[in-house]
C-alpha cells in the first residue's frame, strides 16, 4: 500500500469514528464541560482582546509590528472593528434554548462551529514550526486550518484528525499552479484557498518604520548578536510584485488536473463574487487581508451583504477581519455568512501560551458565540437569517 493510500485510510477510518454514535455522545459530553482544562495563565486572559496584551510583552517589536499592523494610516484596521460595534442583535425570546446546535456544512463537511482559522503570514516570527503548533491547536478545538506554509500530511500521517485547506496567492503559469494543486490534494488538503488581493507588497508604515526585512518572515526576527545584510528591507512605497498576473483562469487550470475545490478569498466587490461563480469557485471568503492591502478599503462585515447578495446562495460565502467576539461570529452569520475566520487572534494566543493558547483562543470564540445564539433565541446556526442584525445608523 503506498504512503498516500494509507493516509487516505487513516482519514476515512478518522471519519467513520468521528460520526458513529458513540463519538457523538463523546463530543455532546466535551461540549458541556466547559470551562476546558489549561494551566491557570492560559485561562488568565478572559476574552480575545487580553491575549494581544501578553503576546506583546512577549514579543520583539519587530515581530509584534508586522502582525498587529495594517496599511498605511490603518483606517481599514479600524473599520473592521468599529463597523462590528456599530451592528445591534435583535434578540427573540419565549424559545427553548435548552439544546444549541452551532453547526453548519462547509462543502459537503460538516463543522461543529462556524468558526475557522485563516491563512497567515510570517508566524515563524512569533516561533520556528509555528504552522505546526497552530495546527495542533486547531485540531484539539476542532477547527479548520487554512496554512500557507508547510504541508500537514505529517499531522495526519500521525493520526490528527485535523481539516486544513492550502492557502497561496497564485502562481504565474499553468504549469506551476498545476503542480502546487496536485500536491495539495495529494498532502490531504480538502481545498485550496486562493487569496487574490496580494498581488503587489502593500506599503505598510509600521514595518517601514522599523526597516522591517521580509526575509525574516521565514526565519524569525534574529537576535542582536546575528549579523547579515538584510535581504529584503521594507522602503515605504516599495514596489514589489507577488502574483500580479493571477486571473480567474487559476480555477480553470486547477479544475483541469485536479478535483480539489478551490475558494477565493479577498472578495470585496460584488461584481467579483458574481465571477468566482461563473469562474467556478467552490466558496468565496469575502476578506480585506485583514487591512494590509489596500489602503482604505471597505471593511469585510459592511461587504459581506452585498457579496452574499451577489453570488444568490450557489456557493458558501465565509469572512474574516474584526471578528473578535461570539457577538461578531453571530452578526456575520447573520449578514449571510456560513462561516468566520480569524487570523490575529490566534496568533496571539500562540505567542502568549504556545499550542494551548491557539485552543484557548477558538475555545474561548467558540462558547462565546453559542452563549450569543442562546441569550438571542438562536437554536440552530444554521438557521441565523438578517432579522437578527441591526444598524440604525444605516436602516438596516
Amino acid at each position: 500500500m503506498s504512503h498516500l493510500d494509507r493516509r487516505t485510510a487513516l482519514k476515512r477510518l478518522i471519519s467513520f469514528v468521528a460520526a458513529s454514535p458513540v463519538m457523538a455522545l463523546a463530543q455532546e459530553a466535551r461540549d458541556d464541560r466547559y470551562p476546558p482544562i489549561y494551566a491557570d495563565e492560559v485561562m488568565g486572559p478572559i476574552n480575545l482582546h487580553e491575549f494581544e496584551d501578553i503576546a506583546k510583552s512577549k514579543l520583539h517589536k519587530m515581530a509584534y509590528d508586522f502582525i498587529a499592523g495594517g496599511v498605511e494610516d490603518e483606517l481599514t484596521l479600524r473599520a473592521n472593528r468599529e463597523s462590528f460595534d456599530c451592528l445591534r442583535l435583535m434578540p427573540r425570546y419565549m424559545i427553548d434554548v435548552t439544546h444549541i446546535d452551532t453547526s453548519v456544512e462547509l462543502l459537503g463537511r460538516k463543522m461543529d462551529y462556524p468558526i475557522a482559522l485563516a491563512p497567515t503570514g510570517g508566524k515563524n516570527l512569533i516561533v520556528a514550526g509555528a504552522d505546526l503548533i497552530c495546527a495542533r491547536g486547531a485540531a484539539k478545538a476542532k477547527a479548520l486550518y487554512s496554512v500557507g506554509g508547510a504541508p500537514m500530511d505529517r499531522l495526519l500521517d500521525e493520526g490528527i484528525d485535523l481539516r486544513w485547506w492550502r492557502n497561496t496567492t497564485g502562481s504565474r503559469d499553468q504549469e506551476s499552479t498545476q503542480n502546487f494543486a496536485r500536491r495539495a490534494e495529494d498532502a490531504g488538503a480538502e481545498a485550496i484557498v486562493l487569496t487574490v488581493d496580494n498581488p503587489y507588497q502593500s506599503n505598510r508604515d509600521r514595518n517601514n518604520r522599523n526597516r522591517f526585512d521580509y526575509g525574516y518572515m521565514s526565519s524569525g526576527v534574529p537576535g542582536s548578536a546575528e549579523g547579515g545584510e538584510p535581504r529584503n528591507p521594507a522602503v515605504a512605497a516599495m514596489w514589489l510584485p507577488h502574483t500580479p498576473n493571477l486571473t480567474w483562469d487559476y480555477i480553470n487550470w486547477v479544475r483541469q488536473v485536479s478535483e480539489i475545490p478551490v475558494v477565493v478569498k479577498g472578495i470585496l466587490d460584488p461584481y467579483d463574487g458574481e465571477a468566482a461563480v461563473q469562474h467556478g469557485a467552490a466558496a468565496v471568503i469575502v476578506s480585506n487581508h485583514g487591512a494590509r492591502q489596500l489602503p482604505s478599503a471597505m471593511a469585510s462585515i459592511d461587504a459581506l451583504p452585498d457579496v452574499v447578495e451577489a453570488v444568490s446562495g450557489k456557493i458558501p460565502v465565509m469572512m474574516d477581519g474584526g471578528v473578535r467576539r461570539g457577538t461578531d461570529v453571530l452578526k456575520a452569520l447573520g449578514l449571510g455568512a456560513t462561516c468566520v475566520q480569524i487570523g490575529r487572534p490566534y496568533l496571539w494566543g500562540m505567542a502568549a501560551f504556545g499550542q494551548d493558547g491557539v485552543s484557548r483562543v477558538v475555545e474561548l470564540l467558540q462558547a462565546e458565540f453559542k452563549l450569543a445564539m442562546a441569550l438571542s433565541g438562536q437554536t440552530k446556526a444554521s438557521a441565523i437569517d438578517r432579522r437578527i442584525v441591526r444598524n440604525p445608523a444605516c436602516g438596516l
